[in-house]
């Protein structure tokens, strides 16, 4: 959009002409009156004075019998009243972005620009045009029908290290949407992902330098999606899971960059592949129905058996308190597990560690880029 300020806007209903400008312009010069052109024409005197004023807009037949009556072309009045009607619908256009500036509070614009993910000049203009193309939407109220069914759940809820605001979550997950569509992968088989998560199980406990891509070429094989999109301020979410046609989609925001945090979330949305199938889009974080809750309880359940069972978790309970690191390690190669995941169930269940310092080691940090 050309129009980017007020000034802009002002500046443009100044200069702006209609065709019927030039056409009152050109029948004076030939010595015609609005009737005497309405008569050449065939056509109502009442059809050519709206013309004139703008009200009416020149149609190709009309174009036709303008050319024939008094030049130039027919394209010639075609181009101008196609140009001038653009003019119109971008100066309204531009007026109603500068009335609904108070829309773009809800969108963290600047970590999103930091991101890469949109661009901008500081002009409140720039601003919407370059939120509204990113969420593919002609206009702000365009956002609820496209982005509410998307979330499922009657309303977010916040915790103590960050609010869920339903904007950015909109945000994260178009994103994600837009890394998905650019992966080329095969048909989604639920056999091979089931065999496929095995391998990704061992991943998690040995976690090579290459872990990412070889957790994405592996969910990849068996027709999985998985995409890195970095959290947003106001986005306090982990991962969510959604379908393209008949194509699972795994999201990962890596919250907090910690390992057992990562792996319990992508087996958490692994479980919702593989429990729920394609009814509805899961995002882990946020306030859900009775039924969404029973969901997340049951992909809960497939995180807990690839990263540490229930019944692991009792019998290590009764080690604790550890003596020293090599006690740890020595329990997580016994259950087939990675000490992080150990110190993060035990911790999360309240259970007190007294060997804190030594044990926050094991949370290894992750970074995707």
């Amino acid at each position: 959009m050309k129009y980017k300020t007020l000034q802009d806007i002002n500046d443009a209903k100044e200069v702006i002409s209609c065709p019927g400008d030039t056409l009152l312009e050109t029948i004076k010069a030939k010595g015609l009156s609005q009737s005497d052109l309405a008569l050449r024409m065939g056509r109502p005197l009442k059809t050519i004075n709206e013309i004139i004023m703008g009200k009416a807009a020149i149609t190709p037949e009309t174009a036709i019998q303008l050319e024939r009556v008094i030049g130039p072309s027919a394209a010639f009045w075609l181009s101008y009243e196609k140009q001038y009607r653009l003019d119109l619908a971008e100066i309204a256009e531009a007026e109603k972005l500068l009335n609904e500036a108070e829309w773009l509070l809800n969108f963290p614009l600047l970590a999103m620009k930091k991101l890469q993910w949109i661009d901008f000049e500081n002009t409140i203009i720039s601003k919407m045009e370059a939120i509204l193309s990113f969420l593919s939407i002609s206009g702000t109220e365009g956002f609820e029908p496209v982005y509410q069914p998307k979330f499922q759940y009657a309303d977010f809820r916040t915790d103590s290290h960050g609010l869920s605001n339903k904007f950015a979550i909109a945000s994260w997950l178009r994103k994600g949407e837009l890394q998905a569509y650019e992966l080329n992968i095969a048909p989604y088989s639920a056999s091979t992902f089931k065999e496929n998560l095995k391998k990704i199980k061992s991943l998690s406990i040995n976690q090579p330098d290459d872990f990412f891509a070889q957790l994405t070429m592996l969910c990849n094989e068996a027709g999985v999606k998985v995409v890195h999109t970095p959290c947003l301020p106001g986005a306090s979410l982990h991962g969510s899971t959604h379908w393209e046609k008949d194509t699972p989609v795994i999201q990962l925001s890596n919250r907090y960059k910690r390992n057992d945090i990562f792996w319990f979330t992508f087996f958490h949305e692994a479980g919702h592949i593989l429990k729920h199938g394609k009814k509805a889009t899961f995002i882990e974080g946020l306030q859900h129905t009775q039924e969404s809750m029973k969901k997340e309880k049951e992909a809960d359940e497939v995180a807990i058996e690839y990263t540490l069972t229930h019944e692991q978790e009792t019998e290590i309970r009764s080690y604790f308190p550890l003596s020293r690191p090599s006690d740890l390690n020595r329990l997580a190669e016994k259950y087939n597990t990675h000490p992080a995941c150990i110190m993060g169930r035990i911790a999360r269940n309240n259970v007190k560690l007294n060997q804190q310092g030594w044990a926050l080691g094991f949370f290894k940090k992750i970074e995707l880029g």
